[in-house]
């Protein structure tokens, strides 16, 4: 009886389920390396929720200290993929991703008050009721005054103060 006797078709598989090409290992290293690129521009309230060892932590909060585009940020960040392996990458995901829904949503409702603003200065009385329904609490006579300077703002080229103004109370009124 020869080796070749003792080989059998499953085993087989289970060598090509484990081997990954160096394709695909390279992809993957990248991939982490990426994210722990996103990890230094979390602010601190934000990296604390982020479940990691304190290696990387470490290692972040030396990158935050590092001058930006320099050297040895690129050096750090290469570390920073390095340790990245021995993390749970789909947990870090998750939790910046959660972090970047936040922030899009946050432009969102930003870019909103923005056209709020431009509709209101730009068009009539049909806007600011449309405005009103929307936010029935608002203080009209305040909304009105701060519409009609920046309206006299605009006709006379003078610089935005009141259209930052209204855009200051059409932001506090969003609770943004």
């Amino acid at each position: 009886m020869s080796q070749n006797d003792d080989f059998r078709p499953d085993d087989e598989h289970e060598f090509d389920e484990e081997w990954v090409s160096k394709s695909q290992r390279k992809r993957e290293m990248e991939h982490l390396q990426e994210l722990g690129a996103k990890l230094p521009e979390l602010n601190k309230e934000q990296l604390a929720k982020v479940p990691m060892g304190d290696t990387l932590r470490v290692a972040i909060e030396e990158a935050q200290r590092l001058q930006p585009r320099s050297e040895a940020t690129r050096r750090q960040m290469q570390y920073i993929g390095r340790l990245m392996r021995g993390e749970d990458a789909e947990e870090i995901q998750a939790a910046v991703d959660q972090f970047e829904a936040g922030k899009q949503a946050h432009l969102q409702i930003f870019h909103k008050l923005e056209r709020w603003r431009e509709r209101l200065i730009v068009g009539d009385n049909t806007d600011l009721q449309a405005y009103l329904t929307e936010d029935p609490d608002a203080d009209i006579q305040h909304l009105r005054q701060l519409l009609r300077n920046a309206k006299k703002e605009a006709s006379e080229g003078k610089p935005l103060g009141a259209s930052k103004k209204l855009f200051k109370y059409l932001r506090e009124r969003a609770d943004v």
